[in-house]
């Protein structure tokens, strides 16, 4: 009789670990997520899997502003090679995004062209910070590291398994070495 509780015990911890450690793996991973996006759209990252994502918090009347050139070539470079940019709008940074939805959508179309997803304004740090930069800005939701959005133009390059691999400094420009070679690579 012992032998076969211990059997059933071995049998039901296995089965019961390997659930929890598949919902952890999922939980950490950007598929878990849904946004709203700047057309008023639920965008669904579950949509993105097997690519790699660039997440990138913008603003129109920043500094770092004219990177949007360089994210839509790099998007263009490389969005038929399995690699998208996901823009958050955010107003966090000396009040650099004023505009609406429709007037963030506008401007970016006209002065730059921007055909990558972009998403509905949003908060990235503070007490309403949107959880897709939880997930970005939180070891314990990512598995990855803590870090702060320091500006506008920080960038989170997540990989093809959906899971956060680096986080890349506002100034640090699209095509940085860092960068293209993270995506080039397989």
């Amino acid at each position: 009789m012992k032998p076969i509780i211990l059997i059933l015990s071995i049998i039901w911890s296995t089965v019961f670990c390997n659930q929890n450690t598949n919902e952890m793996i999922q939980n950490k991973t950007i598929y878990q997520f849904q946004a709203e996006d700047i057309d008023g759209k639920t965008f669904d990252f579950e949509n993105l899997r097997g690519k790699k994502i660039m997440i990138v918090n913008t603003a129109s009347k920043c500094g770092f502003t004219p990177q949007y050139t360089e994210l839509q070539k790099l998007y263009e470079s490389y969005k038929d090679k399995g690699f998208v940019i996901v823009g958050f709008p955010a107003n966090n940074f000396l009040w650099q995004e004023p505009g609406t939805n429709q007037e963030i959508a506008t401007f970016c179309q006209k002065n730059y062209g921007v055909s990558f997803p972009m998403m509905a304004k949003v908060s990235v740090k503070g007490s309403k910070k949107h959880p897709v930069y939880e997930f970005l800005t939180e070891k314990s939701k990512n598995g990855y590291a803590d870090s702060k959005v320091k500006w506008n133009f920080q960038k989170y390059l997540i990989d093809k398994d959906g899971f956060l691999s680096k986080v890349i400094p506002p100034a640090t420009k699209p095509f940085d070495k860092e960068i293209i070679e993270w995506i080039e690579r397989d």
